[in-house]
């Protein structure tokens, strides 16, 4: 029977540790390779690698053999190479390099359906926790306001509002007059049915202006507004022009954030008051053509039919939209990491969030209201 071949004779010269590589280092011989390197045990941490006597070598041996040598210890400056084909110690270079270079990917991991669910609940947890803090952080900035409004950036307050509010006018008046269209068509089908056409007015007012407006418009803002707020701050972040204000000595809520929050949440609600003209509007237009109701019929029905509560209550929730909408957002943005991939998975998530939490509020504020009978 054949002798197993050896792949390395270890010997002590001059008290350096000699290696000798012998015959073909394949990757069809790593198995065999692997054995002999596991078992080496040098004296002390320097070692010369000698290719006098090796014929082919792959990055898998290659592998195989510095990784080994650096769990004994002997790294790059205390191992040399001597009598070596130039091919062979360009290989064993490039293999120590790639073995020193950080890993471009963590190996994916597989969860199961539990330990899903559990990581969801800890992360949303953590988002919580993160947004209850910069929300007492951004009151505490507030309330420096109140105590220095000469701190207040009213020239940035005003340029927010106008890119909120007035740049944001036409496509909410836009989507909420086809809604109302949507709307006003679906509700008159039903109704002509039982001859109760003119009840489609009553649906439309109070949907658009208690409901539909005020949801529909927090979307928009969301998508907008909210997704422009976080590319902002984080670019900024990137770009370190937010360290160059706390070095100025300012506060990056107090210029950031505040101007922000202020200009959302007083154009909110009168995107949204647009946004019940332009529903109503688009209601009217279909009854006019649809129904054979007149506008002037339209406007009287409505009077009385649409109770000014129902007007005040969609009022009150843009400026809570709004709150939220502005602090998910700029919250995203100031916990940007410094790269650009980040910016984006940060706009991404504060249009989720922002429109998440509107519908969440908009429940809420359905239950409190209905237990209070307004």
């Amino acid at each position: 029977m054949a002798e197993a071949p050896c792949w390395i004779a270890p010997e002590l010269e001059s008290g350096a540790n000699i290696l000798y590589l012998q015959g073909r280092w394949r990757l069809a011989h790593v198995p065999g390779i692997a054995a002999e390197v596991a078992a080496l045990r040098l004296a002390g941490d320097h070692c010369v690698l000698d290719g006098s006597r090796l014929e082919e070598i792959d990055t898998a041996a290659g592998f195989v053999l510095l990784h080994r040598l650096a769990e004994l210890g002997c790294i790059a400056r205390t191992v040399e190479v001597r009598q070596m084909a130039e091919a062979h110690a360009r290989l064993l270079t490039l293999v120590r390099e790639r073995m020193a270079a950080p890993s471009v990917a963590s190996p994916t991991r597989h969860r199961g359906a539990i330990e899903r669910v559990g990581h969801a609940v800890v992360l949303v947890g953590r988002i919580l926790r993160a947004q209850v803090s910069f929300l007492g952080r951004v009151g505490v900035e507030l309330a420096a306001l109140l105590r220095r409004p000469g701190l207040f950036r009213l020239k940035e307050t005003v340029s927010q509002f106008e890119t909120v509010t007035l740049d944001a006018i036409g496509i909410a008046a836009l989507v909420t007059f086809l809604i109302g269209i949507v709307f006003a068509y679906l509700l008159g089908v039903q109704a002509q049915r039982y001859g109760a056409a003119i009840f489609v007015v009553d649906g439309v007012g109070l949907a658009i202006c208690r409901e539909l407006s005020p949801i529909l418009v927090a979307v928009i803002v969301a998508g907008r507004s909210g997704a422009a707020f976080t590319a902002q701050i984080g670019s900024m972040k990137v770009q370190e022009e937010t360290d160059a204000i706390r070095t100025l000595g300012l506060s990056p809520i107090q210029v950031l954030v505040v101007p922000r929050l202020v200009a959302i949440m007083t154009g909110l609600p009168l995107l949204v008051f647009v946004g019940d003209l332009a529903g109503i509007a688009g209601g009217m237009l279909i009854a006019s053509l649809q129904l054979d109701i007149s506008p002037t019929a339209f406007l009287a029905r409505l009077h009385t039919v649409l109770p000014l509560k129902a007007v005040v209550v969609g009022l009150v929730k843009a400026p809570v939209f709004a709150a939220f909408i502005a602090l998910i957002a700029c919250r995203m943005g100031l916990a940007v990491a410094r790269d650009a991939r980040s910016v984006g998975e940060n706009t991404t998530s504060t249009v989720v969030q922002s429109i998440v939490w509107v519908i969440v509020l908009d429940a809420i504020f359905a239950v409190v209201l209905q237990r209070l009978g307004i």
